[in-house]
C-alpha cells in the first residue's frame, strides 16, 4: 500500500507528521507492506505550514497512478471570533518561506487551497474505487468545501462539525469515522489514531499494535462505522 500525504500552503504540521511517522513505522514493521511519502499537487517543492513558518519538503507530485491512499491534512491558523473579518494577506501563489503570512484564518487557508489544482485531483481520487482518501482534522473540510462529501459520513475538529453539515455531509462526533473509501479523523492529535487505525485496517492489528507500543500511545476515542441498527433515542 502506497500512501501519499498531501501538503498545501498553510497545512497543519502535526496533521501530516503524525500519520507519516505511524505509517512509516508500520512499513518497517510489516517488511515494506506500507510506503509513505509527502507530496503536493504542484510536485516537489518546499511547502510552508501555517505554524510559525515551518517548512516541509514535498518530495513528489500527487500521483493517482501510484497512490493507493491519500491523506489530506487540515490547516493551522486562527479560528477567529464571531464577526471578525478574515484578511486574505499573501496569496498561495505568492507565498514562500520568507513571506508567508502567519496567523491567518483557517477558512482562508482552506479556501486558498481550493484555488489550486488540488480539488480536481481529490475529485478524481474520490471517484476512483482503487483509492482510499483519509483526512485529519480540517482535511475533511477541504473535501467538503470542494463539494466532495455530500451524503458521506465524516468527522473533523469539533469547531468545524457545523460546516461539515452545511456542505451536505453527515457530521459524526467520533475520533475516527470509517465510511468505506473515506476515512476521517477528528482534532489535530487524531492523526496518530487515524494512522494506527489505517495500519490495523490495511495490514492487520498485530502491526498496528507493534507501532502503538513503539510510540507509547494508546489509541483514543471511537472508530465509527455506518453499520448495525440505528440507535433509539436515550
Amino acid at each position: 500500500m502506497h500512501v501519499q500525504i498531501v501538503l498545501f500552503d498553510g497545512f497543519d504540521p502535526l496533521d501530516a507528521i503524525a500519520p507519516y511517522e505511524v505509517l512509516y513505522a508500520g512499513g518497517s514493521a510489516s517488511g515494506g507492506a506500507v510506503t509513505v511519502e509527502l507530496v503536493s499537487a504542484e510536485g516537489p517543492r518546499e511547502v510552508v505550514s501555517g505554524t510559525g513558518g515551518l517548512v516541509l519538503r514535498a518530495t513528489g507530485a500527487l500521483d493517482l497512478e501510484r497512490a493507493d491512499m491519500l491523506v489530506v491534512p487540515g490547516a493551522s491558523g486562527r479560528v477567529g471570533e464571531p464577526g471578525e473579518v478574515p484578511d486574505e494577506g499573501v496569496s498561495a501563489g505568492e507565498a514562500s518561506a520568507g513571506e508567508w503570512k502567519q496567523d491567518e484564518f483557517i477558512p482562508v487557508l482552506l479556501g486558498r487551497a481550493l484555488t489550486t489544482g488540488l480539488p480536481a485531483l481529490l475529485k478524481q481520487a474520490m471517484e476512483d474505487p482503487g483509492i482510499t482518501v483519509a483526512t485529519v482534522c480540517g482535511g475533511s473540510l477541504v473535501l467538503a468545501m470542494a463539494g466532495l462529501l455530500e451524503g458521506r459520513h465524516a468527522t473533523t475538529h469539533h469547531l468545524g462539525l457545523d460546516m461539515l453539515d452545511a456542505t451536505g455531509a453527515h457530521a459524526v462526533r467520533a475520533r475516527v469515522v470509517d465510511d468505506g473509501d473515506l476515512i476521517t479523523g477528528a482534532g489535530v492529535t487524531s492523526g496518530l489514531d487515524l494512522g494506527l487505525y489505517l495500519l490495523e485496517r490495511e495490514v492487520g492489528p498485530r502491526i498496528a499494535h507493534t507501532v502503538e507500543e513503539l510510540f507509547a500511545h494508546e489509541r483514543r476515542g471511537t472508530v465509527w462505522r455506518p453499520r448495525g441498527p440505528a440507535p433509539t433515542a436515550l
